[in-house]
């Protein structure tokens, strides 16, 4: 028979914050995730060139760093619901200027990267708000920290392979800048669900806890990042993997597929990507009291690093879906502990700079991969880029195995039981 406490603490559960939450997300990364087919498919239509399209994806890379690190202090500074609204409306705005114009003046190189650099800047200050608010959903919805981040991230994935996909088809059926205008219309449903959002932490921040500066604000979350050796690990390890895979997605893909003609194909294996991913997050939630977390972030390497090397001999699409959903299936867990890592190990007042940090270095090396990997292709070819990429992963993930400071991830049970929300 449940005690009072128990029934007490059923009847004040609050999942409305937590559900709304995730739709924020599913509907903002989902506008992203047309971006991804979008505006390469837009680039290398009107030029041909990977080189272009590598310019555009490093341009709208490049200030997601920058921007990463100094608006986790504003999220820390103005707080995490207004921050979220006002970035999401940002981002719909830059967006829509890029179908405006092709309808007008029209479209360049330099002006599709300037526009690409422009809506890359506002994105990380809406991811940092609504990830620094995952606690707060938590604990309002009795739940554990595992739990929600299991189904945060396969939110996540969901989003990239709704985006993707739609973004493939809206391409086929009314052009790549046409499609952007779906892209606006996410961003702008998403800014709405979470002005409704009433959520612990959400609003202004005491004077007390605010960063002084954005400056000074910024560089406290760089020193607590940098002093905490297992975030510091975390943050360089994920910096070696953007710089390897974040061109693969961006660039390599697209320009196969392009030399196909098959947009359709290419929205299948990014797809199969969140596919798994999806499977991957919603498993390790489900099965996270029974597993060491350190164990899945060694298999996620070495298994990341042979995949992707099967798929640079470019084998048949079946084979290429395939290989998306296994590196989407043993990469779904890694978001989820990332995530946990981040909000056990750092406090309240400065989580926002914390999620800013460890989210901009995970963009730091992505635009010399994204850089380096266009004139390669256009030089070498595809097939012999995806093999430059792919063999240094397997190297990363023998790294790995000799991180002792990964241990970390499974923490003592009595310290374990303290992080819970």
């Amino acid at each position: 028979m449940p005690t009072a406490v128990t029934t007490l603490d059923l009847t004040t559960r609050r999942f409305a914050p937590l559900i709304l939450l995730n739709v924020a997300t599913l509907l903002s990364a989902t506008g992203n995730g047309i971006v991804v087919v979008a505006l390469p498919w837009l680039v290398l239509e009107q030029t041909g060139r990977a080189t272009d399209a590598a310019i555009v994806a490093g341009a709208a890379t490049v200030p997601l760093l920058l921007a990463s690190l100094l608006t986790g202090t504003v999220v820390d500074r103005f707080g995490r619901r207004r921050t979220a609204v006002v970035s999401d409306a940002l981002s719909a705005l830059s967006v829509a200027t890029i179908p405006v114009l092709a309808a007008t003046v029209g479209l360049s190189v330099p002006l599709l990267a300037a526009l690409a650099a422009l809506g890359a800047v506002f994105d990380p200050a809406g991811i940092s708000a609504r990830e620094s608010m995952l606690p707060a959903a938590t604990r309002a919805a009795g739940w554990s920290l595992d739990r929600v981040n299991s189904l945060y991230e396969a939110n996540y994935n969901l989003a990239y392979l709704i985006g993707p996909g739609v973004g493939g088809v809206l391409i086929a059926a009314v052009g790549p800048e046409n499609t952007l205008w779906v892209t606006s219309a996410c961003f702008v449903l998403s800014l709405v669900t979470v002005a409704f959002l009433r959520l612990e932490h959400a609003g202004r921040p005491d004077r007390a806890t605010r960063p002084a500066s954005l400056w000074a604000g910024t560089l406290e979350g760089l020193r607590f990042v940098w002093r905490d050796r297992l975030l510091r690990t975390l943050a360089l390890v994920d910096m070696v993997i953007m710089a390897l895979f974040l061109p693969i997605e961006s660039v390599l893909l697209p320009a196969y597929f392009t030399g196909l003609d098959a947009p359709a194909q290419l929205g299948w294996v990014l797809m199969s990507l969140s596919i798994g991913g999806l499977v991957g997050a919603l498993a390790y939630g489900a099965f996270a009291p029974r597993l060491r977390r350190r164990t899945l972030m060694l298999v996620a390497v070495t298994v990341l690093g042979a995949a992707t090397t099967g798929m640079a001999f470019l084998p048949p699409l079946g084979v290429l879906v395939l290989l998306g959903v296994l590196i989407g299936l043993v990469f779904g867990p890694v978001g989820p502990i990332g995530n946990w890592a981040m909000q056990t190990r750092s406090p309240e007042h400065m989580r926002g700079r914390v999620v800013g940090v460890m989210t901009s270095t995970a963009y730091a090396a992505g635009p010399v991969g994204i850089l380096v990997a266009g004139p390669l292709i256009d030089a070498a070819g595809v097939r012999t880029t995806f093999f430059a990429l792919a063999v240094p992963m397997m190297f990363v993930a023998a790294v790995c195995f000799a991180l002792p400071v990964l241990r970390e991830l499974d923490p003592a049970p009595e310290s374990r039981a303290a992080y819970r929300p």
